[in-house]
């Protein structure tokens, strides 16, 4: 499976910034539903964070799932992948 890889970053309210892939198959091309993943993955923290829009999260690339992430999809429609500040 291909995925798009949605690069995002989201300032935390505590100052820090979060940065997170979102990865979604690459035919998903509604970015609406790009941001309803990611306001999905932040709502699942126990901090607060300030707005997700396309200033923030931007297509990056196309790639090939793993396993793991193809499961995500077909469970979620969505997998996360975290890189800095999201714990």
């Amino acid at each position: 499976m291909k995925i798009a890889v949605w690069e995002t970053y989201v300032s935390r309210k505590d100052g820090l910034v979060m940065h997170f892939d979102i990865l979604v198959p690459d035919t998903l091309t509604n970015e609406n539903k790009v941001f309803e993943y990611g306001k999905s993955y932040l709502n699942s923290k126990p901090f607060d964070t300030k707005s997700l829009t396309s200033k923030e999260c931007k297509i990056c690339h196309i790639d090939q799932a793993t396993p793991e992430i193809i499961k995500d999809i077909r469970i979620h429609g969505y997998s996360i992948i975290e890189m800095e500040n999201c714990q």
